[in-house]
């Protein structure tokens, strides 16, 4: 199925506390042709949050609840029949973390208090699907709240990315698949590839609108242990490749260096030049900090493969913050996370730099750690 795509328009709107945001979703959302287009009476509307991990609001890991509030109002006002859905990591043994992460994120009491069905992915089911011109995957099981949903909207958190830069309206649905299909995707080691996994992924929904949470980003390590970072902005579009181009590049991060834009555009998805409406990108751009472990961008492939020794941004367990709860051992494709006595260490010869280590570790107790080479080259860019 190939995405609905309305028009190109991208409408950025300030919105400077979420006590404000459905006023300012609702304006943002008027400005580019509303839900009416969308959603007819009756419909069940999807309604799909970044809810990566058991987060507060607060942490800005996850779409704040305040975001998802007001598009089951805004959604029911039309007619529409809100259903909030996601999939996050595995945090410990014989668990799974997206129930609680709805509870600690408040977006469990959202659905409460709007009757929204509050759908688990990872206990709801999964359908295989064939994936037509997939380039990383051929087939994938995708979550049936998916497949059954007549609207889907990706509510989105704006967030720098270890390995994509960037992570917005287009990377979200990466929550749809299940967790070896996630640990599949990140053992291609490649950030470009990464990023052609997650257009196939794209490639196979239907979104038809994408509300960007920009009030409070995350800038550095994102997409979970960077730091709170107030950007003061609503966005709204049709068309989730248009609104990342926007939301990149508002931040500071070139739009055809983000791996998930280059592979959309590259199968006609979006556009790399689309409209801007409302406030002007340049009244509300900000520099975001840049992610430490998608440095490696900067360096063109060839230099890369000349140095790839010596520009390396590792990750490393600090023993003294682990709790040895494991969630990195469950969550390591490649299994390079190994028991050493008490604590845990990882291979440095079999680890990928995925970094799902660090997105899902509770305690954030894995940092990273960059070559001389790498320190230095990256030194200059400050």
């Amino acid at each position: 199925m190939k995405c609905v795509i309305m028009n190109t328009r991208v409408s950025i709107i300030r919105c400077s506390d979420y006590s404000n945001v459905k006023n300012a979703i609702k304006e943002s959302l008027d400005l580019i042709g509303g839900l009416e287009k969308i959603i007819s009476p009756g419909k069940r509307v999807l309604l799909k949050p970044n809810v990566l991990a058991i987060r507060p609001p607060e942490d800005a890991v996850t779409t704040h609840p305040a975001v998802v509030s007001a598009m089951c109002e805004l959604v029911s006002e039309v007619g529409g029949v809100p259903i909030i859905g996601d999939g996050s990591g595995i945090t410990r043994p014989g668990s799974t973390s997206t129930s609680q992460a709805f509870k600690v994120s408040g977006i469990e009491d959202v659905a409460s208090r709007y009757g929204a069905e509050l759908i688990n992915f990872e206990t709801y089911g999964y359908t295989e699907v064939d994936i037509p011109g997939g380039r990383q995957f051929s087939r994938l099981h995708i979550s049936k709240a998916i497949l059954e949903a007549d609207v889907i909207i990706s509510l989105s958190k704006l967030k720098t990315h270890e390995l994509t830069l960037y992570t917005g309206a287009v990377k979200n649905f990466f929550g749809i698949i299940p967790q070896k299909s996630r640990k599949q995707a990140h053992i291609l080691e490649d950030r470009n590839r990464f990023g052609e996994a997650i257009v196939d992924i794209y490639s196979i929904v239907k979104p038809h609108l994408a509300v960007m949470d920009g009030v409070i980003g995350m800038e550095g390590n994102g997409p979970s242990n960077g730091t709170p970072f107030f950007a003061g902005v609503i966005m709204a579009s049709y068309d989730c490749v248009a609104l990342d181009i926007v939301a990149s590049e508002l931040i500071g991060i070139d739009p055809l260096k983000v791996p998930t834009n280059k592979a959309a555009l590259s199968r006609k998805f979006g556009t790399e030049h689309p409209e801007i409406v409302g406030t002007s990108l340049k009244d509300v751009q900000v520099r975001f900090k840049s992610p430490e472990g998608g440095t490696t961008a900067i360096i063109p492939p060839f230099l890369m493969r000349v140095l790839r020794k010596q520009l390396t941004v590792k990750p490393f367990i600090n023993t003294s913050m682990c709790a040895f709860c494991k969630a990195c051992v469950l969550n390591c494709s490649v299994h390079a996370i190994e028991e050493v006595g008490k604590s845990l260490k990882i291979n440095e010869e079999k680890c990928i730099q995925c970094y799902c280590c660090r997105e899902l570790c509770p305690k954030d107790a894995v940092g990273i750690k960059k070559s001389l080479l790498l320190k230095i080259l990256t030194r200059s860019r400050s």
